[in-house]
């Protein structure tokens, strides 16, 4: 039988504001576990290099600004994530079935990406200045001197560049994270079992795996993406803000190697707040959906 024909039915749904609260605890919860891992790898990317940017030093710099973004960054990605998934299949049939469920997956995540970086590149311009040191520590103050000398641009300064390292980054992650649920549940569960009945530590494992993968692939484009937002359009001498020049530069000036600068940490803190985030996403949607049903339940009664 020709896998093209073999229909995955209706992608589950999730309500909005169960993607809302999951993906806002997700995020929160590996922003804050994996901070000082991140740190290290903004450090190693950055022009200055690990030590002369802070070294082992001050990895909680920059904290306060995840913070503020994490929650509804992810609550963005997930709620755009799973209403695409939804609503696709229902304008194309075709993204239904079972060859092209990476595809649907591959474009609900960009969706999501894109989404999700409205919010995500101005917290993440402050926390990455904040980390390395060059313009401040505390988050407000960065905010502050941001706003002063760059002005709203400052703040949305490597947008293009992140969304071209996570539209990348998500079209390896997810469909991979979504194919390894479907084949653990069938090899543990059964061929009938849903991937929703998966246990959320086998569902972070995929995770984990799949984000560690997507990290080191996609680590060249997170070092440009860096060094574009550590650069001030207010410097004499502002690096190239786009992503093609910036790698350019990189690798005429300090050759191959930099462009994957911080890739074991960056996969360790990836491949770790994925199994986490993931999981926790996965858990916190199984309790409230479970809640929901409980309450229709006691309804109806």
């Amino acid at each position: 039988m020709d896998s093209a024909e073999v229909s995955l039915g209706p992608v589950p749904g999730t309500p909005f504001t169960t993607a809302l609260v999951s993906g806002g605890l997700a995020g929160t919860a590996v922003d804050t576990l994996f901070f000082p891992i991140d740190t290290l790898k903004t450090r190693a990317q950055s022009e200055q290099g690990l030590f002369r940017a802070g070294g082992f030093s001050g990895v909680y710099r920059g904290l306060g600004s995840a913070v503020v973004g994490s929650a509804p960054g992810a609550s963005l990605f997930f709620t755009s994530y799973e209403l695409s998934k939804e609503v696709l299949p229902k304008l194309f049939p075709r993204l239904g079935t079972t060859e092209l469920a990476p595809i649907l997956h591959m474009i609900a995540a960009s969706l999501g990406e894109v989404a999700a970086c409205m919010v995500r590149v101005p917290t993440e311009v402050v926390k990455q200045r904040s980390q390395t040191g060059s313009k401040g520590t505390r988050s407000w103050d960065v905010a502050k001197a941001v706003w002063r000398r760059e002005g709203l641009n400052g703040f949305y300064r490597g947008f293009g560049s992140t969304v071209a390292r996570e539209i990348p980054f998500t079209c390896l992650q997810f469909p991979l994270y979504e194919r390894l649920k479907l084949l653990l549940t069938r090899r543990t569960l059964g061929p009938s079992a849903s991937v929703t009945d998966l246990p959320a530590w086998q569902a972070a494992a995929c995770g984990s795996v799949a984000g560690g993968v997507a990290a080191g692939l996609t680590t060249p484009l997170d070092v440009a993406k860096t060094r574009i937002m550590l650069s001030s359009s207010a410097a004499s001498t502002p690096p190239p803000p786009s992503l093609l020049p910036t790698l350019r530069r990189i690798y005429a000036h300090e050759g191959p190697s930099a462009l994957f600068a911080g890739v074991v940490p960056r996969v360790l803190w990836i491949s770790m707040g994925g199994s986490v985030f993931l999981g926790v996403y996965e858990k916190a949607k199984a309790v409230l959906m479970s809640d929901a049903e409980r309450m229709r339940s006691r309804e109806t009664d």
